[in-house]
């Protein structure tokens, strides 16, 4: 699922190319049960994977009620790599339910020049 963010927004309109944006967005907020099946506490690096593309994102443990199998990105390039457009009808992203195979990763978050070359393709 997709989520809207008050401190990207605010770190986005100085600059969407700092290292504070990428950080606040290229995150992908796991339940904690989950991170303990990864064996993971939060902070690393994970690989998302679907039909639509892939990723690599930064791990983030929440630590609210439990909701397994559900994991929280903000709306942006990052979790936009993941999003399937409808080629039928009135081309409207599904930006909910998105799902993906996540393991760990030992490469860096995915870089934001890699996702603006990316949609140049």
């Amino acid at each position: 699922m997709e989520i809207r963010d008050i401190f990207q927004y605010e770190v986005g309109k100085k600059s969407r190319f700092s290292s504070e944006f990428q950080g606040l967005c290229a995150q992908i907020i796991i339940d904690k049960e989950d991170m303990a099946q990864l064996k993971m506490n939060g902070g690393q690096n994970v690989w998302l994977e679907n039909d639509v593309g892939k990723v690599v994102v930064t791990a983030r443990r929440t630590e609210d009620e439990s909701h397994p199998g559900l994991g929280f990105m903000t709306n942006r390039l990052w979790s936009n790599q993941l999003v399937r457009v409808d080629g039928v009808g009135c081309l409207i992203p599904e930006f909910k339910a998105i799902k993906v195979r996540v393991s760990g990763s030992n490469k860096g978050v995915t870089k934001l020049s890699e996702l603006l070359e990316r949609m140049r393709r």
